[in-house]
């Protein structure tokens, strides 16, 4: 009886060391090394319940544009990426200035049936080169699913949404695009890369 007291001993002393190690391990995934982390503002603010700061406090980067959309709604543009791909992904945040719950206007989605049919999204959204006379539409997977964020219907009062975009690129010379979302006002942005 001694001997299996002991050996059972053993396999619990081995797994609290194995659990207090997984957990130490874990601990210290979310940190970094150098101490240059920058906290995530969208990614911190997106909970529903969170109204998050009305400017991007703490956040050196200043967005390339902020367009007023139905109901509140305000969209900010903090980046537009040409990679190497021959896409510009435009990145930013989607929040509810409002008082009351935003119900997401479906025009955000664009005409398109192939992407309507999959959803709310911000699938109506182009970049127009006015120099070149060119209008860029948010690109789709082969199976019609816009290349942007999609899935939501309604934003809480307070509220931001990390959103995306992905665009065929204009021409390589071509680095200042206007920006266009239905509902929403129009604006100027850079493309950088």
């Amino acid at each position: 009886m001694s001997m299996r007291f002991a050996a059972k001993a053993r396999r619990g002393l081995v797994a609290l060391t194995v659990a207090a190690g997984v957990a130490v391990g874990v601990s210290g995934c979310g940190g970094g090394g150098g101490g240059d982390d920058k906290p995530s503002g969208p990614a911190s603010a997106a909970t529903a319940g969170d109204p998050g700061p009305s400017t991007q406090e703490g956040d050196p980067e200043q967005p390339l544009a902020e367009l007023r959309g139905s109901d509140g709604l305000l969209l900010r543009i903090t980046s537009a990426q040409r990679d190497s791909g021959g896409f510009v992904t435009v990145n930013g945040t989607l929040k509810n200035d409002g008082a009351r719950t935003a119900v997401i206007p479906s025009a955000l989605s664009g005409n398109e049936t192939e992407i309507i049919k999959n959803g709310r999204s911000l699938g109506g959204a182009t970049l127009v080169d006015p120099k070149g006379k060119k209008r860029y539409y948010v690109l789709r997977d082969t199976e019609g699913r816009p290349l942007t964020t999609t899935g939501f219907t309604t934003l809480k009062s307070g509220a931001t949404l990390a959103v995306f975009m992905q665009f065929p690129a204009p021409p390589a010379g071509v680095t200042e695009v206007d920006f266009q979302l239905p509902t929403f006002t129009s604006a100027g942005i850079k493309v950088s890369g």
